[in-house]
């Protein structure tokens, strides 16, 4: 199994960027899939999370509002749209897939089943 992440790069603050993560070779039902990211010498951070099927969408303090969190289930693909971007968003940003309910643990990156390459985000002008 594989998790493909791609979409980083350098932007200004207040720009935008568009993250993507697709999953391969997972035959059965990714129950949740989610964004963490992490700068040096700090803890992963939980950013989002969305189940599938009713699609719920979960989202940290720092982020809400301006980041958005969709999945594609029938590409197996995450993707995380960041908006009004501020230097504190720099970071290797994650996805992670759970293939059963993580419940209210959804902010321990160690809850995943699987956890994807990460993908350098800078904001800076």
């Amino acid at each position: 199994v594989q998790l493909v992440v791609s979409g980083g790069g350098l932007v200004q603050p207040g720009g935008s960027l568009r993250l993507s993560c697709a999953a391969y070779g997972f035959t059965s039902f990714i129950y949740g899939m989610a964004w963490f990211r992490q700068v040096p010498g700090k803890e992963r951070e939980f950013v989002a999370r969305i189940l599938g099927g009713p699609f719920t969408a979960l989202y940290a303090d720092s982020v809400e509002g301006r980041f958005i969190i969709t999945r594609d289930s029938a590409k197996k693909t995450v993707y995380l749209e960041m908006a009004s971007l501020k230097p504190e968003d720099t970071a290797v940003y994650y996805c992670a897939v759970d293939l059963g309910d993580v419940g209210d643990d959804y902010w321990d990156p160690n809850q995943y089943n699987y956890c994807g390459q990460g993908t350098q985000v800078t904001v800076s002008s």
